[in-house]
């Protein structure tokens, strides 16, 4: 009997089977998840060893043991491969961005805020009661947004009253209990930090120094979430180096369990540093944030300090600002200490997947392995193989970046995550971080580094056999296709098996409907008189300014009798008016000696020339 694999009926087959894998599991004691039982179906599968034929239909034997596999994978006890996958998981549904991890901060206060919003923006205080009841809402709502305290501490609640009164009396609420929801919501936000604001500066009055202002969850993580992951990725990479040594060192046949256990164990201690890295790398990049807006509050504190002291009374319009951007520092401080809050939490949580490691290879059984083995650190190994470089001259076929030609090359996006694939081929699964300094290989527009120059040639000489052989390896140890970011090469599966990339994911969701979901007002401008409506008609028409005019249509012109009266033309004719005149010539007359002789004679000169002349 077979069962085919495609389509809808593939992917519900499979999900049936990872339900009852989960079941199973649980009925073992082992609680495991959707998506941890869809990796490890697709790892049993993917495994030669397993003999799953992929490219036809799996038969009903072939499901069953299918089952079989999964659940003894993931049943094992102290398994150092089985612990990386659940860390690789967990690590994948845990980890993001920094910019969604403040996203998914600003949803929780969002949250835990929604019912006491609720509370002030629905509420419709008439009476003196309700309005203190809904005053004293309001001071928890601001209280619990700015994060200055506890809601149960009187001395804090107290404070942020007083801080309320200065900017939005009592006397505030019936203009406040008629706004629109939003337009609450938004006079909440606005109140809230204002107030803030004014207790910060407040607080600085009475705080010599500045660092005692900073959020209280800020100063318990800022100390120890750097310095803590910083420590345990120093362990970590002291276990690797030691896994390695005892790696590179010949094995004989009656040593193989004791070697495929010490790859595991590199493998899972690998895995950790990585993700150590990432953690610590948020960490400080939070840090740098942190100093950044220490500085900004400092010099927005100083500025507010001065605008205050120097005037009497400071207008609302110059003050809020300041407060305002005080408060918005403040949250970004409170954001930041959530931030380190959050991924001391993660690298808290990944411990546990590195104990099965610790327990088959207790440090001290480690280093009685080792004897007078020497254990290079990655930063010696880069130092001893930082003068072999690639000569693209003896193998031209090949494309090479080099540092000293290349812009960022410490920056470049390596495969494998960094590790020589070369060496972890040749030297059957052995992990060492590559060079950049020797040379990059640029085949089929990806990136390689290797561990040394030898291995770097030989890799050129037949890169793909090489990646081909690396895909081989990770499917004996599927760990490796995380750890070595293999993920773009095994999604690209046959038909038959395209469903086994597909994973069962879970989320718990609600939802809530509002009590009033449209907001209930009253519209001032209603009118239901018809003469009312009529009044404020003609006064938007304006009429006194207006030109009045008589239409008729063809259905109105009936309604009354009308008369026109045609007056025939009549004969008639008019004359036009001649003019006729004469011009005269224009006198002109001077009269001499009336200036500068007392005793003169006046002349007088007619000098208007004769009519006969025009």
């Amino acid at each position: 009997m077979s069962v085919r694999m495609s389509g809808a009926h593939a992917e519900s087959v499979i999900k049936n089977i990872i339900l009852e894998i989960v079941q199973e599991s649980r009925v073992r004691g082992h609680v495991v998840s959707d998506t941890l039982v869809a990796f490890m179906v697709k790892a049993v599968v993917l495994d030669p060893r397993n003999g799953f034929n992929v490219d036809r239909a799996l038969t009903k034997q072939d499901l069953q043991k299918l089952e079989e596999l999964c659940l003894d994978k993931l049943t094992e006890q102290c398994s150092p491969s089985l612990d990386t996958i659940k860390m690789q998981v967990y690590f994948d549904m845990t980890y993001t961005s920094r910019r969604e991890f403040l996203e998914e901060v600003h949803r929780a206060v969002e949250t835990r805020l929604s019912a006491v919003s609720r509370g002030i923006t629905d509420s419709r205080a008439k009476t003196p009661e309700e309005k203190a009841a809904l005053y004293r809402k309001i001071v928890t709502y601001v209280q619990l947004r700015s994060g200055m305290g506890s809601p149960t501490d009187h001395r804090a609640v107290q404070e942020a009253e007083d801080a309320l009164l200065c900017v939005f009396p009592q006397t505030e609420l019936g203009a406040f209990v008629v706004l629109l929801k939003r337009e609450k919501e938004q006079q909440l936000r606005e109140l809230t930090m204002i107030v803030t604001g004014i207790r910060l500066l407040s607080r600085a009055g009475e705080q010599a120094d500045l660092r005692e202002l900073m959020p209280a969850l800020l100063n318990k993580v800022l100390p120890v979430a750097g310095s803590g992951v910083e420590n345990e990725l120093s362990a970590a990479q002291t276990l690797a180096w030691k896994y390695t040594a005892l790696q590179e060192r010949p094995t004989g046949r009656g040593d193989v369990p004791a070697a495929v256990l010490l790859k595991r164990a590199l493998y899972n201690v690998r895995q950790h540093e990585a993700f150590l890295k990432m953690l610590l790398a948020d960490a400080r990049l939070s840090a740098k944030h942190v100093e950044t807006l220490r500085t900004e509050l400092s010099s927005q504190m100083k500025l507010l300090k001065e605008t205050v002291q120097s005037q009497t009374t400071v207008p609302s319009t110059k003050a809020f600002p300041l407060f305002k951007s005080l408060s918005t520092l403040w949250s970004g401080l409170q954001d930041e200490a959530e931030l380190l809050n959050i991924l001391g939490d993660i690298a808290r949580n990944l411990r546990p997947f590195v104990a099965s490691q610790a327990e088959i290879f207790p440090e001290a059984y480690l280093d009685g392995l080792l004897e007078a083995s020497e254990v290079k650190t990655d930063d010696q190994r880069m130092a001893e193989t930082s003068g072999e470089r690639i000569d693209p001259a003896e193998m031209e076929t090949q494309e090479w970046l080099l540092p000293e030609t290349t812009v960022g090359s410490d920056e470049l996006p390596l495969q494998y995550d960094g590790v020589c694939g070369s060496t972890l081929v040749s030297r059957d699964g052995l992990l060492l971080p590559g060079n950049p300094h020797i040379g990059v290989l640029k085949h089929e527009e990806k990136l390689y580094v290797f561990s040394s120059k030898e291995a770097a040639l030989k890799f050129a000489s037949s890169p793909g056999d090489f990646i081909a052989a690396v895909a081989e390896k990770a499917k004996l140890f599927p760990e490796l296709i995380q750890l070595l970011r293999l993920h773009q090469q095994f999604s690209e599966l046959q038909p038959g098996e395209s469903f086994l990339a597909k994973s069962v994911t879970k989320c718990e969701s609600g939802t809530q409907t509002d009590v009033h979901p449209v907001e209930t007002n009253v519209a001032r401008s209603y009118d239901w008189n018809e003469w009312e409506l009529r009044r404020k008609a003609i006064k938007l028409a304006d009429l006194r300014t207006k030109l009045t005019r008589s239409v008729q249509t063809d259905l109105s012109h009936a309604r009354r009798e009308n008369a026109s009266q045609t007056w025939l033309p009549k004969d008639a004719a008019c004359q036009s008016k001649r003019d006729g005149g004469s011009n005269v010539p224009k006198p002109q007359v001077y009269v001499a000696g009336l200036r500068g002789q007392r005793d003169g004679r006046v002349v007088k000169t007619n000098l208007t020339r004769p009519a006969e002349e025009k």
